[in-house]
């Protein structure tokens, strides 16, 4: 697939609100697309590239490059090219990176040059998110759309999905299935305003404590354990502790969702940023690890001895759970039958506050586990905390690169200059 072509759908996208229109815009791009194209046709509509960071700033780019005349670039060459720049490192790293800067946009039209300036600065703003890519793969293909975001969310990956649609149709999401050892984007909730209002909307339903920790999936296949972040990251090797305590469940091979949180001397919850600090610690693990301890807290079981659970409802897997999980490993929650139980919720959620946590999250008791949703059936419940703001000053820098430039007249320029406010703290 050509640049241009790409370049072209990412603009149009961006000219219209419309979900139905950016929908029918990217299946009749995925239409035209090779599946070779679409795992860098994807991160490139949402802004991202594969290859993460590559190292190349604004000064780089500021540097003016005539144009291609017409349009010979394709989204594989590109993506060739920026492996090639992410790999530059040591001396002279710099100017080789200038260098090749300067040969990829040599040979992109002004057109390009643009999409790939925004592509490079993290600036490309077309709305296309993959909730509408998703809708778009489903409309290409002719598969239904329920069954491709099922796909995705056990695949953890769009790209994969897409890849193995595009080369091999509907029949294809067949083999995504929930496995232990890869992670699945993980059940968020909505807020509620109340629990009165939470319980209003969801009747029976059970009242759980909300943990201010990191979002942890367990995953068990004999000896072996992996952790994940709820954006699917490996985290085995950073938490030990908790590799341990899952290795001595009773179980065998299943997938556990919970949170991972650090308690002080007293069993107070010690502050998010604390126990962040030491999930994201990655040197001298045993020494952080004796410093700041953490344990996990179980709240969901995804799968046990190769039996999919996410379409159970809540009561069927929280026994399932219970049945592997001690008690002190689970989060503690409260069953409530409706709102004349209301008073019993708000009486858990008072305990919970006083015991330090954030608050609850209430989750319908017939549920589904709606992995990589933020499913209408789990509602978090916490108190809100405002700040009345008067700005007293504030200074930007201008937009624009360098005048000559090609891209004087589109690329903004990063803000140069402070902001600096009061603020005052207040209840709501």
């Amino acid at each position: 697939m050509l640049l241009a072509r790409l370049a072209q759908v990412s603009r149009e996208v961006a000219a219209t609100s419309a979900r139905s229109r950016k929908t029918a815009l990217l299946a009749e791009l995925f239409r035209e697309a090779e599946a070779q194209d679409v795992p860098i046709v994807i991160p490139y509509l949402a802004g991202r590239l594969p290859q993460g960071r590559i190292g190349v700033g604004w000064k780089v780019l500021s540097r003016p490059v005539e144009p291609a005349a017409e349009p010979g670039l394709t989204v594989r060459e590109v993506d060739a090219r920026l492996t090639e720049l992410a790999r530059i490192s040591g001396p002279g790293a710099q100017s080789e990176r200038s260098r090749l800067v300067g040969e990829l946009l040599g040979a992109a039209t002004e057109d390009e040059q643009r999409f790939l300036f925004g592509l490079l600065t993290g600036e490309v703003r077309q709305g296309a998110l993959d909730a509408v890519a998703v809708e778009g793969l489903a409309q290409a293909t002719g598969a239904p759309a329920a069954d491709v975001r099922r796909a995705v969310m056990l695949a953890g990956s769009l790209q994969a999905v897409a890849e193995a649609l595009l080369a091999d149709g509907p029949p294809a999401l067949g083999r995504f299935r929930l496995t232990v050892g890869r992670p699945v984007l993980p059940m968020l909730a909505h807020s509620a305003s109340s629990v009165a209002e939470a319980v209003e909307k969801l009747g029976a339903a059970a009242v759980e404590e909300k943990l201010d920790g990191i979002r942890v999936q367990a995953h068990r296949d004999g000896d072996t354990v992996r952790l994940y972040t709820r954006t699917l990251d490996d985290i085995t090797d950073r938490l030990p502790e908790v590799t341990a305590a899952v290795r001595e469940l009773p179980g065998e091979r299943f997938v556990l969702d919970g949170e991972v949180i650090s308690f002080d001397a007293d069993g107070r919850p010690r502050s998010f940023q604390e126990t962040a600090g030491r999930v994201g610690s990655r040197v001298d693990v045993a020494t952080a690890a004796r410093a700041v301890p953490v344990s996990p807290v179980f709240f969901d079981v995804l799968s046990v001895d190769g039996r999919d659970l996410l379409d159970l409802p809540l009561t069927e897997r929280h026994a399932e759970l219970a049945r592997l999980v001690p008690e002190p490993m689970r989060v503690r929650r409260t069953l409530v039958s409706g709102p004349e139980d209301v008073p019993a919720a708000e009486e858990f959620l008072a305990a919970t506050l006083a015991r330090g946590h954030e608050g609850v999250v209430v989750k319908g008791t017939g549920a589904a586990y709606s992995a990589g949703r933020r499913g209408a059936a789990w509602l978090k419940v916490k108190p809100v905390h405002t700040l009345d703001l008067v700005v007293l000053a504030a200074e930007w820098g201008t937009a624009g690169a360098p005048a000559g430039s090609p891209t004087s007249t589109w690329a903004p320029a990063p803000p140069t200059g402070p902001s600096r406010c009061w603020a005052r703290p207040s209840r709501a």
